[in-house]
């Protein structure tokens, strides 16, 4: 089966779409708002199964490696640990005490199975928002402040280079990465968007180490070369794509979750699943180190 175009891949609308991940053969992906955790089929277009519900915001997840079933997720204002039966588990309480109500929002595991986790005050306030790091056998530690609305991370192949988007700001920015520490170094530009072209939002990179970029409000994905300039762009018939991965049996399908949320009148596509297959293929997905 193959698509050309993008395609709506179940009948559900999601109030924001997000965290997407392909896992042991299986797209993973978040309702946030709603605190859902839901997984569905790669191969064709299949209904949404929820695995959890919340009663807080889910930004993302991370499989826990060795673990099948149990997920490490940025939830509520901190980083919890989802095992595959029973209740959440606390791992660490990151911004209750913020100055202004604030949530955790995306998240991703890196090669060496920390957890990257941002946070976002709800009232999207400039310098709200903050990327924490956690490590295995470590306390989390807070590496990039001053930030609105931290979306990302995402690593290349190496896992020596960081991409980090702040959304309201239209940035992308890109880090070298200590490979045994985690520790950033050497922030530069690596895309600046006009308001007019969307925000960037979600992001995977692929086994070009090319960067995919959704853009929330542009009803399109990108594709950037390593030097940061665009390779391609896929239009959408939806107005807030939020999360991307690459998936499917050869890892080159390119799964697109869109949000409804805040727009005066969503239109019939916006809150979709949509897919679409891309030449190039994804990297595998990362497990985070047992919290």
């Amino acid at each position: 089966m193959e698509l050309t175009e993008p395609t709506v891949w179940n009948a559900e609308r999601l109030e924001l779409g997000e965290g997407l991940r392909w896992v042991d053969g299986r797209l993973v992906l978040v309702d946030l708002l709603a605190g859902r955790l839901l997984e569905t089929d790669g191969d064709r277009p299949a209904p949404l199964r929820e695995l959890r519900r919340l009663d807080v915001p889910l930004g993302a997840v991370a499989p826990v490696a060795d673990r099948p079933g149990e997920w490490l997720a940025a939830a509520g204002t901190g980083i919890a640990v989802l095992p595959a039966a029973g209740d959440p588990r606390p791992v660490a309480e990151l911004v209750a005490d913020a100055p202004e109500p604030t949530r955790m929002n995306d998240a991703v595991a890196d090669g060496h199975g920390r957890f990257w986790a941002g946070s976002m005050a709800y009232a999207q306030t400039p310098g709200g928002g903050t990327l924490f790091r956690l490590a295995p056998g470590a306390a989390p530690v807070s590496v990039v402040t001053g930030m609105a609305i931290p979306n990302g991370p995402a690593f290349d192949a190496a896992g020596t280079t960081m991409y980090l988007a702040d959304t309201p700001r239209g940035a992308i920015d890109r880090f070298t990465v200590d490979a045994a520490t985690g520790d950033l170094h050497g922030r530069t530009p690596f895309v600046r968007l006009s308001p007019g072209e969307g925000s960037p939002d979600g992001m995977t990179v692929d086994a070009a180490d090319h960067l995919w970029v959704a853009l929330w409000g542009g009803s399109a994905v990108r594709r950037y070369r390593p030097d940061g300039t665009l390779d391609r762009e896929i239009r959408l018939p939806a107005a807030q794509p939020a999360g991307i991965c690459l998936g499917g049996a050869d890892l080159r399908r390119l799964f697109i979750g869109t949000a409804s949320v805040g727009l005066p009148t969503a239109g019939p596509m916006d809150g979709a699943l949509l897919a679409v297959d891309v030449p190039v293929p994804g990297l595998p997905t990362r497990y985070a180190s047992p919290a």
